[in-house]
C-alpha cells in the first residue's frame, strides 16, 4: 500500500472541489485498511474514508489521511427463492444494480443510477422512487476502530431511517464498512407505487423489474445532471420531516405544497418544491447555482471551493426558513 502526500482530491469528489489532502491511500484489502489505520495511530493523524465521493463537500486543506475504499468483489448464495448477495464496499453502486437485475436478482431496480460506492449506501440508507436500501439490507460488515475487530451488524442494528443510520451517529468515524449483504429475490415483485415512476411506465401493474430499472434510469438521466459534465452531489438538501400540526398549518397557507404522510405520524415535505417556490430553481450566482431542472441539485459550474458552495446553500436555507418556517438540512457530509 502506498501513502502519498499533498494530493489534490478534485478528481475524487463529484463536486470537483479543489482541495489538498495531507495524505492519501487507496486500499484494496482488509490488510491494507489495517495498515492505513496503523499509520494514523503512529503519526497521530485522523482519517477520512472516501467511497465514490458523491456525498461530500471538501472545504479547507484536509489535514488527515484520506482512505479511498477500493475493495472489490460480489458473491451470491441461494436461500430458497432469495439470493444473499455479499458486495465489497468499493464496488460501484450503479454497476451493482445493473449486474443484479441482469442476473435475475430483484429488489434494487428502483435504486439504479444512484452515484457512489456500495459502502456508502447503508450510511445514507439511499432511497429513490419508493424504495430504500432498508428494504433489502441483510447486514453490514466493517472494521470497528475502537475494538480493532471486524464486526457484522444485522439490518436492525444499523438503525436505518430516512437518509440516516447508526453510521452517522454512534458509529460515526468508528466503523469502516468493508462489505454489504443484500437479500434479493428471484421472484419479480416490482415496486411501482411512486407517482413519477407510474406516470412513465406504459403499464405499471404488469411492468417487469427490467422495465422499472430502465425507466428509473431514464427519468434520472432526464432530471439530474451528469456530475462529469456539471459537477454535483445529487440531492443537496434533504426532504424535511415536520409534525402533522406544522404541516396542516402550512397546507392552509400553501395548498399546493408537495408532501407525504409518514408511518410515524410526521409529514415529509418536498425540498425541491420549497426551493423552487422560493425562487431558486435555475438561479446562479457566480460559479455555483441550482440546476434548472432539479431544484435540490446544486452545480459547481466553475470548480469553486467548498466554502463558496456552502455560502450559496445558506442563502437558499435562509429564504426557505423565512417563507415557510422550515429548516432545510443538507445531505452531503462537510469536511
Amino acid at each position: 500500500m502506498n501513502i502519498s502526500q499533498d494530493v489534490d482530491v478534485r478528481e475524487f469528489n463529484t463536486f470537483a472541489v479543489p482541495a489538498m489532502a495531507a495524505y492519501f491511500a487507496e486500499v484494496t484489502t482488509l490488510e491494507e485498511l489495517q495498515q492505513a489505520l496503523a499509520f494514523c495511530r503512529t503519526n497521530k493523524r485522523r482519517f477520512i474514508v472516501l467511497g465514490g465521493g458523491s456525498n461530500l463537500v471538501f472545504t479547507d486543506k484536509i489535514d488527515a489521511l484520506l482512505i479511498r475504499m477500493a475493495l472489490r468483489g460480489v458473491e451470491c448464495t441461494a436461500s430458497g427463492r432469495d439470493r444473499i448477495v455479499d458486495v465489497a464496499a468499493g464496488e460501484n453502486w450503479h454497476e451493482l444494480v445493473r449486474y443484479c437485475v441482469g442476473q435475475g436478482w430483484y429488489g434494487l431496480e428502483n435504486l439504479v443510477a444512484i452515484p457512489g460506492s456500495v459502502g456508502a449506501a447503508p450510511i445514507q440508507n439511499i432511497g429513490a422512487y419508493g424504495v430504500e436500501l432498508a428494504r433489502v439490507l441483510e447486514s453490514v460488515t466493517g472494521w470497528d476502530c475502537e475494538q480493532n475487530v471486524l464486526r457484522t451488524l444485522n439490518a436492525q442494528e444499523c438503525l436505518l431511517s430516512y437518509r440516516d443510520s447508526v453510521f452517522k451517529h454512534q458509529l460515526k468515524d468508528r466503523f469502516i464498512i468493508t462489505s454489504v449483504s443484500l437479500r434479493l429475490s428471484i421472484e419479480a415483485r416490482p415496486e411501482v407505487s411512486y407517482p413519477a415512476l407510474r406516470a412513465e411506465l406504459v403499464d405499471p401493474d404488469s411492468a417487469t423489474p427490467e422495465q422499472v430499472a430502465a425507466t428509473v434510469a431514464s427519468i434520472r438521466a432526464e432530471k439530474l445532471p451528469d456530475y462529469r459534465v456539471e459537477p454535483n452531489v445529487g440531492s443537496f438538501f434533504k426532504n424535511p420531516l415536520i409534525s402533522a400540526e406544522k404541516a396542516n398549518e402550512l397546507l392552509a397557507r400553501f395548498p399546493a405544497l408537495a408532501h407525504w404522510s409518514m408511518p410515524d405520524g410526521r409529514v415529509k415535505l418536498a425540498a425541491a418544491w420549497l426551493v423552487d417556490q422560493s425562487g431558486w430553481k435555475g438561479r446562479r450566482e457566480g460559479g455555483v447555482g441550482v440546476h434548472p431542472k432539479q431544484a435540490i441539485v446544486l452545480v459547481n459550474y466553475d470548480g469553486l471551493g467548498g466554502h463558496d458552495i456552502l455560502a450559496f446553500a445558506a442563502q437558499i436555507q435562509a429564504d426557505v426558513l423565512a417563507k415557510y418556517g422550515v429548516n432545510l438540512d443538507i445531505e452531503p457530509r462537510v469536511y
